[in-house]
């Protein structure tokens, strides 16, 4: 009797729940819901997109750290298996109920009524209503309240929305596992493709992470089974073991990165403009919610040639200690970006730091700025003689005494020699005409801003001594591929409603064009790099490397009629890379874009402007071949010699001691300069540090001298070599009796040598 009272009152209290809910139900039918074009806009992705200028994906960039969410993805582009795989598993009568499976809602009053547990009546439309109103989510208990909710809605949707758009929308917005939320961001974090690439079995693994998102990976891979089992039918044989392997495999991968894609240094940099509202909201396609995405000018192709290109060579040089280097790629004509490859990303232990905006020491990439000006002062021509021999330049701190790259002088050379094949001596006696301060200014102008005034690097300067990013650089060598006009790079689209690119003179036009043709003469680079450089194009380019102290940078900066591409070789750590050149280092993957974006499309010389002149010159004891030069207007000369004439003091005594023999002139030291302070660099092997002294004989015969440090022979004649070591020291020059003809004291610095050094 208490039995079948208990069971009446349960039918009674059921019984009522279930009409009103079904009288909930009727009154929502006239209830305006929410369209599916307004969820689909409202739907935000937890990344940003940067794009390329033609709209192609470059970078995925995180910028939602609560979930893991990616783009709306339309039906059409999800895996059929998924789709029958998720109704098969969640809601068999969809296409046939309301929003309300009503069979499946007596079915579980009644299994309610007897305490037995069964499946819930929760349609997909109804789940969704859960996702779509946070108040009918249901949480870890069943609350009537909150399934009425979901049915009166779910009713609302179905009545104006179509089934596959009900699907669409659960498959964007329902959560997976962990922070994945839609099939979009499951797809590519557990199965590492696009969704619309599930297989059956991957399509099963994913239905079941729907009921179950943190379950473990045996108790999904048994979901999985049964519904791979209900997509075959008894057609097909279904490995429940071999499930549980993949799924195994499948949960054990973590997120994927915050970023992925071939930009991801630009993209910050862009983001961080973003905040301050330069976003921008791509349009939406039919049947896609929009995106918020960054557009760029970057060139997808040229990008990615940039990076594989880098990327490659750098792993051939795993050998020589270099893991790092950047890649910028400049429009000449626009100054807009094409590619911006900021690292060599995981061959890199810093692969964060954005190498196109790094400071670093140039190296000799500056010379070409320094000579232009120095042309554009009239102070030289391409033609003048430049003295590549030791100097010793007095500073406050002492002696500079600047060296070539292999430790060899070339003697009297041609300006254009000198810059075509780097040499270090006679660039500094052309800053010493400029002056430091002067250069910096000068580099000011091309958007090259140094941290420190000119005369705190001083003559240091004209070798790279100052810190500079590689964008400014290449902009920078961009202007003389303009005639000297300077613009900003631009890495974001101009507006259609833009002002054209405004150029400024930052460099003059005919020097510019003197020194382009220098850079790009094989032959006045053949001293130092051979007459097979791989600087050498078939078409027109104009180039320059550099090597920072110690190896730690390596550079080759150069343009075509059309491009200007930089390249930046080193270790962001700041280690000195090994036995690495100007041609082994960047110029490589300098040589290799330039070919990949000239191989259609031409690039020929530069028209020379107004005010230069073309004339054939001759030299002076045959030191260079003659040849046809460019000049400023008014600089024209014929002949380039050096003056070997006595001075007049020099002939009256020489005179007087043939005459008589009684005024003869003593030999002196020509070098170094009395009080001279060496600082010996530990990072330089002892043996490469000698220090050159040279002597004019006066009236004494040259093979007569002798040079002496202290009591120990070390040389003789009008030069010697002579390997210094810590101490003050006395230099002697004798003659053949032993007397002294002329005497000086040096300095010689270095606590990093090691005391073997003094023995020698």
């Amino acid at each position: 009797m208490m039995l079948l009272l208990r069971f009446t009152e349960t039918r009674r209290v059921w019984i009522t729940r279930v009409a009103a809910l079904a009288f909930l139900i009727g009154l929502a039918g006239a209830a305006q819901a929410i369209t599916f074009d307004e969820v689909r806009r409202s739907h935000q992705p937890s990344e940003t997109l940067l794009l390329d200028r033609h709209g192609e994906l470059l970078q995925r960039v995180r910028t939602d750290l609560t979930v893991r969410r990616g783009p709306w993805i339309p039906l059409n582009s999800v895996s059929p298996s998924l789709r029958t795989a998720l109704v098969l598993s969640e809601d068999k009568r969809f296409y046939e109920h309301s929003g309300v499976d009503w069979r499946a809602v007596s079915s579980a009053a009644w299994a309610n009524l007897w305490n037995t547990r069964t499946r819930g009546a929760s349609t997909l439309t109804m789940q969704l209503a859960g996702l779509l109103d946070e108040d009918l989510r249901l949480g870890g208990s069943r609350n009537l309240r909150q399934k009425i909710g979901q049915a009166v809605m779910a009713t609302r949707l179905e009545s104006s929305w179509r089934k596959d758009q009900v699907l669409e929308a659960y498959l964007n917005l329902v959560p997976f596992r962990g922070e994945l939320v839609g099939i979009d961001a499951l797809s590519r974090t557990l199965f590492d493709k696009a969704s619309h690439g599930l297989n059956e079995s991957e399509a099963a693994l994913a239905a079941a992470l729907v009921r179950a998102p943190n379950a473990r990976p045996p108790a999904v891979a048994a979901r999985a089974c049964g519904v791979l089992k209900a997509m075959r039918g008894a057609r097909e044989k279904t490995d429940c073991l071999a499930l549980e392997m993949q799924a195994e495999i499948m949960l054990s991968r973590r997120a994927y990165a915050a970023s992925e894609g071939i930009a991801p240094h630009l993209s910050r940099r862009l983001l961080a403009n973003a905040k301050n509202g330069d976003a921008s909201e791509k349009p939406a396609a039919p049947g896609k919610a929009p995106e918020l995405s960054l557009r760029s000018t970057l060139d997808a192709r040229i990008q990615r040639v940039a990076l594989e290109s880098l990327v490659q060579h750098v792993k051939e040089m795993r050998g020589r200690n270099v893991e790092d280097g950047a890649v910028v790629v400049l429009d000449n004509a626009s100054g807009e970006v094409l590619a911006w490859v900021g690292s060599t990303g995981s061959l890199s232990a810093a692969a964060e730091v954005d190498g196109v905006l790094a400071q670093r020491q140039p190296g000799s990439t500056l010379k070409p700025f320094l000579y232009a000006q120095a042309i554009a002062e009239r102070r030289l021509t391409a033609a003048s003689l430049l003295d590549d021999s030791p100097a010793y330049l007095p500073t406050t701190s002492g002696l500079y005494i600047p060296q070539n790259y292999d430790r060899q002088f070339k003697g009297w050379v041609s300006a254009r020699t000198a810059l075509a094949s780097s040499l270090n001596v006679p660039a500094v006696r052309t800053l010493v005409m400029v002056s430091p301060a002067a250069f910096a200014r000068q580099l000011g102008a091309l958007g090259i801003a140094l941290g420190q005034p000119g005369y705190y690097y001083g003559y240091s300067l004209a070798l790279g001594s100052a810190e500079v990013s590689l964008l400014q650089l290449t902009n920078a060598y961009r202007t003389m591929a303009n005639g000297g006009r300077y613009s900003p790079v631009a890495y974001q689209p101009r507006l259609p409603s833009a002002r054209p690119v405004e150029f400024t003179p930052a460099l003059d036009p005919a020097a510019s064009f003197v020194i382009s043709d220098i850079l790009s003469d094989g032959n006045a680079r053949a001293r130092t790099f051979g007459t097979d450089s791989i600087l050498a194009t078939r078409f027109w380019t104009a180039v320059k490397t550099g090597t920072s102290k110690d190896m730690r940078d390596n550079w080759a900066v150069g343009y075509s009629q059309r491009y200007t591409i930089g390249v930046w070789i080193g270790n962001a750590s700041g280690k000195a890379m090994w036995d690495v050149s100007g041609t082994s280092g960047a110029a490589p993957v300098w040589a290799a874009l330039m070919r990949e974006l000239h191989a259609r499309t031409p690039s020929t010389a530069p028209r020379a402007p107004a005010g230069v002149v073309k004339t054939a010159v001759s030299f002076g004891e045959q030191l260079e071949a003659a040849r046809s030069e460019w000049f400023l207007a008014g600089t024209e000369q014929p002949l380039f010699a050096v003056s070997t004439a006595p001075s007049v003091a020099d002939s009256k005594a020489r005179a007087n001691a043939s005459n008589d023999g009684r005024a003869a002139v003593p030999s002196r030291i020509l070098s170094p300069a009395n009080g001279t302070i060496l600082a010996l660099d530990p990072d330089i092997p002892p043996a490469r540090q000698r220090l050159t002294l040279l002597a004019d004989a006066g009236t004494n015969s040259a093979s007569s001298l002798r040079w002496f440090i202290g009591t120990r022979e070390i040389g003789r004649g009008l030069r010697a070599q002579w390997l210094p070591w810590p101490g003050r020291h006395k230099v002697q020059l004798r003659d053949a009796k032993g007397e002294v003809q002329d005497e000086l004291s040096v300095e010689v610095r270095g606590a990093g040598v090691k005391a073997a050094v003094a023995k020698r």
